[in-house]
């Protein structure tokens, strides 16, 4: 990744390891943020570090997520977040401030710094040229207090974008036929660089939308240089003084990336990637029908892009609209972190002027912001939005996470949003598309979904703002020490002290409390939606780890999972292909450790998923041989002999399982670091030892 944006940042930041690709380092980390759903048990195991302070350059405490307050679990956590971010000396953004994501992209984002953040979503601050990452909240506490964030040093792929955009194609369109080529799989280990002639012709927001669903491409982050567009936008935003140039070397070196797909399963992704990528090696199939593809530069010419969405039920499943037109539809949603900027409202808003929303249809509209909401207000759009009959929702995420505004049942919805995880809604067998605004204000107008080139009417040109209205009254600065030292931190009784993980045992003999597929999300594990208001407190949320599988009549997970342990048993969880998937939510091992859950035995895990298991203690390998997923069945007894060792420094672990009596291999797939955390028994552990 010689000469590369990514490379240059990570230099400039590194602090331990050498940028050599797949090898282990650490960076110093300036901004790091939090939201109120991962925010309380963030803050919580920062305060249990024992740090006075945050030792960041900035750190932000959003609450965007859990707004509705059903009970009195929500409000607890805000006045928590509240109080314990003007003790430790962090920015606070109140409720109905607006998400997170779009919030710091437009106040405090900045070309060239690096940001953490406990949400998988965190790399929409790439499209400023932040080098932006979604972590764990214990990574995040570390980071808070000061502390290096670890990861593997990335291979970086370019992404060159061609052309220009034609009417009603939009940035959506691009990261939605990036990942008809990338897929949501295989990709753990990379950085998406944007570069090319095209890049000059979209906006901040614009190329914000393709770093925050780069999340869905399952790659460290995505990024962005920083030019006269980014310069223009923080001048806008009334801060000219933090602009930066940032650009990768005209000679940059890319990484070569390797991807195993199957020959016939996999065609149209191959095809996708022999056109889409010049320097393609596509291999010949195996026996089993495996083919090896590489390459390190995608292609894409931005004027032969088409109106695209992701259709039921995963963000990679993607279609042309064309070929999807004259589908009936329900509802449709335009927000989220993807696309609230205030160009696509306005977009949204001069398309429904004058008309009305088709009979069938419910509309709703989240602005990203309470500065965008205030802007539409001031300059008439919203009016116009409201007259034709949409509904408008609080700046937050709600519907995003299934916080609201659920489909009706068997009913289409059209959403503006980064993830259609099956259930995600809050339906149970939901028909979620994803579309940019434009497909999905022309599908609100006609009741099914429409190319929105068919319109009979020119595409809205939006000037771009020279000065966003700002007001940051709802984002409260951090105290003085000597104020902050006399706040007294709010703790609620719904908020329970997150628990710390516990060293391996020697030996561990298991019990597989459950066995699951490929592509299994953080939304399988630790439902969000009406149950997200449980996570500051983890017994009550542990109740309902994978709740969506469990079965009518027998026990739940949680109910096996403490049997298995009252009868000496650690539990154990067998996965497939990119288990843990999704969202950055370290519930997903934290709930799990908390039922007794000591490894996990998968095909791959992804990212952020691997780090949070390492973080709780829980033992990640992989499959040796992939065959010997499908020879473990629920229910088996395994066990590990020497766990201590296999941790110290072991590449592969024998595991044997006594209900079927066979040995099988897997992988013990750790940095040297993560196995130094395994052996404290946990993150905050190590951090403790280490700080003495």
């Amino acid at each position: 990744m010689r000469g590369t944006l990514t490379e240059k940042i990570l230099a400039d930041h590194l602090v331990d390891g050498e940028l050599t690709v797949g090898s282990e380092i650490g960076i110093r980390i300036d901004q790091t943020l939090t939201q109120d759903a991962t925010g309380t048990t963030a803050f919580g195991l920062f305060e249990a570090m024992g740090a006075p302070r945050v030792r960041t350059e900035l750190s932000v405490s959003y609450v965007d997520h859990n707004m509705a307050q059903f009970g009195p679990e929500n409000h607890n956590d805000h006045l928590y977040l509240q109080s314990v971010a003007a003790k430790v000396g962090a920015y606070h953004s109140r409720p109905g401030n607006g998400i997170c994501h779009q919030v710091h992209l437009e106040r405090f984002a900045t070309p060239g710094r690096t940001l953490l953040g406990s949400d998988s979503h965190t790399p929409t601050a790439g499209g400023m040229g932040a080098l932006a990452m979604g972590a764990g909240g214990l990574d995040v506490a570390v980071a808070m207090g000061g502390g290096a964030f670890y990861l593997t040093s990335p291979a970086v792929v370019a992404v060159e974008l061609q052309g220009r955009l034609g009417d009603w194609v939009v940035p959506k369109d691009i990261i939605l036929k990036l990942l008809s080529i990338l897929t949501t799989g295989g990709n753990v280990g990379a950085v998406v660089e944007y570069c090319g002639e095209g890049v000059a012709s979209l906006s901040v927001p614009a190329r914000a939308t393709c770093t925050n669903m780069g999340a869905e491409l399952g790659v460290t982050t995505s990024v962005f240089g920083a030019d006269e567009v980014t310069q223009a936008f923080l001048a806008a935003q009334g801060r000219s003084d933090q602009f930066t140039a940032l650009a990768a070397d005209a000679n940059a070196e890319y990484d070569r990336i390797t991807k195993h797909l199957h020959a016939e399963r996999d065609a149209a992704v191959i095809e996708n990637i022999r056109r889409h990528c010049p320097d393609a090696q596509i291999g010949r199939a195996d026996g089993d029908g495996t083919v090896e593809v590489s390459f390190s530069r995608v292609v894409i010419d931005l004027s032969d892009l088409a109106p695209l969405a992701a259709t039921p039920s995963s963000p990679g499943n993607v279609a042309a609209i064309a070929d999807l037109a004259g589908t009936k539809v329900d509802q449709v949603i335009i927000g989220s972190c993807t696309n609230s900027s205030l160009c696509d409202m306005m977009v949204v808003a001069a398309v429904l002027k004058g008309r009305k929303v088709h009979p069938r249809v419910e509309l709703g509209i989240a602005p990203g912001s309470r500065g965008v909401l205030k802007m539409l207000a001031d300059n008439g759009a919203l009016a116009d939005m409201v007259s034709a009959g949409a509904r408008i929702l609080e700046c937050g995420c709600g519907p995003c996470i299934g916080q609201g505004f659920s489909p009706g049942s068997d009913r289409v919805s059209l959403r503006t949003f980064n993830r259609n995880f099956a259930g995600r809604s809050g339906t149970k067998g939901d028909k979620v598309y994803l579309v940019s605004p434009e497909v999905a204000v022309a599908a609100a107008i006609t009741g099914e979904i429409t190319d929105p080139r068919r319109l009979d009417m020119k595409y809205p040109e939006i000037p771009e703002v020279a000065n966003f209205t700002i007001d940051d009254g709802m984002i409260i600065p951090p105290l003085p020490p000597d104020e902050a030292g006399r706040i007294e931190i709010i703790r609620g009784p719904t908020i329970v002290k997150p628990p710390a993980g516990k060293p391996l045992p020697e030996k561990i003999d298991g019990k597989v409390i459950i066995k699951v597929g490929d592509k299994i999300t953080t939304d399988h594990i630790m439902p969000a939606g009406t149950l997200l208001k449980l996570r500051s407190n983890v017994p009550e949320y542990a109740k309902h780890v994978f709740a969506p599988l469990n079965e009518p009549g027998r026990p739940t997970f949680a109910e096996r999972a403490t049997e298995a342990g009252q009868a000496g048993h650690a539990g154990v969880i067998v996965a497939g292909d990119s288990y843990g998937q999704g969202s950055s939510r370290e519930h997903a091992a934290l709930c799990p450790m908390y039922l007794g859950v000591r490894v996990v035995i998968a095909k791959a895990v992804e990212r952020i998923h691997q780090a949070n298991l390492v973080n709780f203690a829980i033992l990640p390998l992989t499959f040796a041989e992939s065959s010997d997923y499908d020879r473990i069945d629920a229910g088996d007894r395994l066990i590990i002999e020497d766990v201590a060792g296999a941790v110290a420094s072991a590449e592969t672990v024998t595991v044997h399982n006594a209900t079927q009596d066979f040995d099988f291999t897997c992988r013990v797939n750790l940095s040297g670091r993560q196995r130094k955390i395994l052996t404290a028994g946990g993150l905050l552990n190590y951090t403790r030892q280490a700080n003495g």
